[in-house]
């Protein structure tokens, strides 16, 4: 961008006259933060959100919504920009995977590779079943309206398992897609898949809490021991190798530079995806986060790999803030994406998603609980709530959540999520490739629904063998090194 221009071309200035250019992303980024402190100011003074743990982010979306619901509507301004607030979820959810990915390990901890299988096959399970239930519902939605005045489209069903288990941003993404989607009939906006991302949050935290205080009360749920945690000395590696606060570039310069290098690798994996076929650009722009993790994990590998060899002395990755920018990114995604949803976008659509969330809150609260009693006894509720929370809201409403019983991390939880999201992304694939497939017509959604619906039952089977065959297995326990959440 050039401030001072020659040869007949016009100058601009830094005035309000060039606001699209020079001020709109900064007056909406200013405005994410400020309803975002201002959401976490309602959490800490209303006891009824601290209690349910509603996510300050959650709050600062939705008091941002109402706002520029009232400056539509009585004032005639429009005070958010929807589009740039859905572009900045769909980058948020990648760089946030990114930090996630990037995260290397630290401390030991004993953990059961079948566990570590049969939690990465709860998440593909739970996906897979969410994902049947809600396409079944609104095929049938579809069959009963089609010949009506407001036809609900057959496809809307089958963005429940990434509102739900994905977040705003990939479904948000996915909202877009079915939406310019002539075939599948749909006109969500992207604020269909927003909707279902934020009850989603709401789901994880209310039926979280309800559940806590129940078994609480029921004596089969008590607080684990805490510890303490000093982030100034845990955030520090313990060989005294990493790179100084004061260097000539800042630490935290470092961690986002990692970052964006993998979001850069990305964004150049996708175009090439993009140029090679209709089918790989199809699938090249929908999956921004995965690429992203992808691209992080070599990254990291890269970094292992030279550490090892003595060619880097240094640790330059530190998991600290590498959470704190996966925390910020996710933050403002979340605030972001309720605030982008257009109340005429869904006024339509008003039955589908009261039913999705109800249905899908419930067979996933059943589902997990099942699971959980069957395959990891002796903490069954902690892990209950650790997947819960992640599989209606995101990873840190589980962790969350987890943490409100287990605030020391006794149980080997959050150990199992690092170590199952390899087998969770391979289980979870058939249903992320089948998204462009079942937008094509009612007939690929219902041959998706079938194929759903199948790798659901094998999955169960897998969870459910000692119970089905039994028999008895003997799960063999191994040291592993994972990351030691805080």
């Amino acid at each position: 961008m050039r401030l001072f221009l020659t040869g007949g071309e016009s100058s601009w200035d830094f005035t309000m006259a060039n606001y699209d250019q020079v001020w709109s992303f900064m007056v909406q980024l200013g405005l994410l933060l400020m309803f975002l402190m201002l959401g976490n100011v309602l959490r800490r003074k209303i006891p009824l959100f601290r209690k349910i743990l509603i996510p300050s982010a959650l709050l600062g979306g939705a008091l941002l919504l109402v706002v520029d619901i009232f400056c539509k509507q009585v004032l005639n301004f429009v005070l958010v920009d929807n589009r740039l607030m859905q572009v900045i979820t769909y980058h948020c959810l990648a760089i946030g995977f990114a930090a996630m990915s990037l995260k290397t390990e630290k401390a030991t901890h004993k953990t059961n590779k079948t566990q570590v299988l049969e939690f990465g096959a709860l998440q593909g399970a739970t996906y897979m079943l969410q994902a049947f239930v809600g396409l079944g519902i609104t095929i049938g939605l579809f069959l009963l309206t089609r010949y009506g005045d407001n036809v609900i489209s057959y496809i809307c069903g089958l963005i429940l398992p990434l509102g739900f288990g994905q977040g705003p941003g990939n479904a948000l993404s996915w909202d877009i897609n079915y939406t310019n989607t002539a075939a599948a009939q749909f006109a969500g906006n992207g604020s269909f898949g927003l909707s279902l991302a934020s009850i989603g949050f709401v789901a994880a935290s209310v039926f979280g809490v309800l559940y806590i205080n129940v078994q609480k009360k029921r004596g089969n749920l008590k607080l684990r021991e805490s510890i303490a945690y000093n982030p100034a000395i845990d955030s520090v590696d313990a060989s005294n190798v990493e790179i100084p606060d004061n260097e000539s570039v800042d630490k935290f310069t470092i961690q986002a530079g990692f970052v964006a290098i993998a979001y850069a690798l990305s964004f150049g994996f996708m175009y090439l995806l993009g140029i090679i076929s209709d089918f790989t650009n199809s699938i090249a722009w929908k999956f921004n986060f995965l690429w992203a993790s992808l691209f992080a994990m070599l990254i990291k590998f890269i970094v292992k790999y030279l550490r090892k060899g003595k060619l880097m002395n240094r640790v330059y990755i530190n998991n600290y803030q590498m959470d704190r920018i996966s925390g910020f990114a996710f933050d403002i995604m979340i605030v972001a994406g309720v605030s982008a949803i257009e109340i005429n976008d869904i006024k339509n659509y008003i039955l589908p998603i009261i039913i999705l969330s109800i249905v899908g809150t419930l067979v996933t609260h059943l589902y997990i609980r099942k699971v959980s009693k069957e395959c990891f006894k002796g903490f069954e509720h902690e892990f209950f709530l650790m997947s819960f929370g992640t599989l209606t809201g995101t990873a840190s409403n589980g962790m969350i959540l987890m943490k409100d019983v287990d605030p020391g991390l006794k149980t080997p939880t959050s150990s199992l999520y690092i170590l199952s999201n390899l087998p969770a992304m391979v289980m979870i694939a058939p249903l992320l490739f089948l998204l462009g497939f079942a937008g094509k017509s009612l007939t690929n959604a219902i041959i998706a629904c079938s194929i759903f619906f199948v790798l659901w039952l094998v999955y169960s089977i897998f969870l459910f063998r000692r119970r089905i065959f039994k028999k008895h297995y003997k799960d063999k326990t191994v040291e592993v090194w994972v990351e030691d959440s805080k």
